[in-house]
């Protein structure tokens, strides 16, 4: 399979290359697209057969659901079922984060494919404000469903050429639109109607924000962040390993990792890879590369390079053949959208299972 380039950052390109782009979907292709947070991989979200392919592209276990991305909130009588459209939370969300990097999980209608929903009574739905995210949905015509356009685990794309590094070939085309800026994947809450909401993933909207928003209305509580073994994920990104590069990552929270002659570095701000250096090079280790979040310690600016960074250093190290290298990074402080920074730098590190 050929994947192809279609441009979309301009408005003259976006009208040639939308519509067919679009009849990829509808013809139960795989079209990558970016957001506001990351790159998406879409498929029709009522297409089992070509939701099926997202998972065989991205080589994805059947148990982890995916979010469907809508372009006007009408389309959520599509996907939810009455009695969760009659939650008053679902409005309340909707106008204070939507358009946005909010994913709402509800009951779903039985016409949403299983695979969708990963065999769950439930399903996420999102619409975002990228344009070129919302121009694809309507001309496609159709809710479209799509994960992070990266193979499973490993970093999610920010760029089109993430995309081509990772799934060239194994997906039908890429729209080359304008970058995402949040950087880092959707929050995800849950409503189930018998308490209160649930955060499952941290991501583009703090948690603070959406307390605020909720604290009239039975107020929001963090699910457990890892799901147990062989039980279906109510959210993507809930597995232990995960947005990790194929350079080994380790999180050097108190001191530099003992045994790591060579390496590359990431640090939240400017400082603190100073600080990483020095830790570094009094353990003998050789740094090969290295690289701060942003200058200070900005939340917003580090999510929107997270993944940007991680793919530079791990192709830093790849190219140099180094063997038995790490990335070292120092881990990022809780509160705000750094707490969504700093649970993607924790599954990075995690040993996969």
């Amino acid at each position: 399979m050929i994947t192809e380039r279609l441009r979309a950052r301009t408005p003259h390109s976006a009208a040639e290359s939308m519509p067919r782009a679009a009849a990829i979907i509808r013809a139960g292709g795989l079209v990558a697209f970016p957001t506001e947070t990351v790159y998406g991989l879409g498929a029709s979200a009522f297409d089992a057969p070509a939701v099926a392919r997202i998972f065989e592209a991205k080589g994805r276990p059947t148990f982890d659901p995916l979010i469907v991305h809508i372009a006007d909130r009408a389309d959520l009588t599509h996907l939810f079922t009455e009695a969760a459209l009659a939650d008053p939370r679902i409005k309340l969300l909707a106008d204070a984060f939507w358009p946005g990097a909010l994913t709402i999980v509800a009951a779903a209608r039985p016409e949403v494919p299983g695979l969708v929903r990963a065999g769950l009574e439930t399903v996420g739905v999102r619409l975002p404000r990228h344009e070129t995210a919302l121009s694809l949905i309507r001309a496609a015509g159709t809710p479209i469903a799509a994960p992070s356009a990266n193979r499973f685990g490993r970093l999610s794309p920010t760029t089109a050429d993430h995309v081509l590094e990772q799934l060239d070939g194994r997906i039908d085309a890429v729209l080359l639109g304008e970058a995402t800026d949040i950087g880092v994947e959707s929050s995800v809450v849950a409503l189930d109607g018998s308490g209160p909401a649930r955060l499952l993933r941290h991501g583009g909207i703090p948690l603070e924000d959406l307390a605020r928003a909720l604290a009239d209305h039975g107020g929001i509580v963090a699910a457990a962040p890892t799901a147990q073994p062989g039980v279906p994920l109510q959210s993507p990104g809930m597995t232990e390993s995960h947005y990790a590069p194929m350079v080994p990552l380790v999180l050097a929270t108190t001191a530099f990792p003992d045994g790591v002659a060579e390496c590359a570095l990431l640090a939240p701000d400017r400082a603190t890879l100073t600080h990483l250096e020095t830790l570094a090079t009094a353990a003998g280790a050789k740094v090969h590369a290295s690289v701060a979040l942003s200058e200070t310690l900005d939340p917003a600016a580090a999510a929107a390079h997270l993944f940007e960074r991680l793919h530079e250093l791990e192709a830093a190290l790849i190219s140099r053949a180094v063997p038995a290298a790490r990335i070292i990074a120092a881990p990022y402080p809780e509160g705000g959208l750094g707490s969504a920074i700093a649970d993607r730098l924790r599954r990075a590190a995690a040993t996969p299972q």
